[in-house]
């Protein structure tokens, strides 16, 4: 599966965006959907993942409460809405596909090429 990012861009303190994530392929429904983050000089991190379905998801403790993230299979496309957005969530964002539901880096299979996200103070 391929996976184009999209939707980040500058934005103050306190503010919001929505990443989107578009999926090639007719398979998009099979796989576990995730985000992670890379900030310069940091290691990636998970963000937060979703199932199959949509029906359930789990996040990083750093980002939960103020992000969501969503699926629509007939789009073939997953979201994250991120809320109340903080300087240190100042990142590249990445989309990811795995058959596995979970918050490890090394579950993931397909990455899409990233989304800046910068957040001034």
């Amino acid at each position: 599966v391929q996976l184009q990012a999209s939707g980040g861009g500058l934005v103050q303190d306190g503010g919001s965006l929505r990443l989107s994530c578009a999926a090639s392929g007719r398979t998009f429904s099979s796989y576990n959907m995730g985000w992670f983050r890379q900030a310069p000089g940091k290691e990636r991190e998970f963000v937060a993942a979703i199932t199959r379905s949509g029906a359930g998801e789990y996040y990083a403790d750093s980002v939960k409460g103020r992000f969501t993230i969503s699926r629509d299979n007939a789009k073939n496309t997953v979201y994250l809405q991120m809320n109340s957005l903080k300087f240190e969530d100042t990142a590249v964002y990445y989309c990811t596909a795995s058959q596995v539901f979970g918050s490890d880096y090394g579950l993931y299979d397909y990455w899409g090429q990233g989304t800046q996200v910068t957040v001034s103070s």
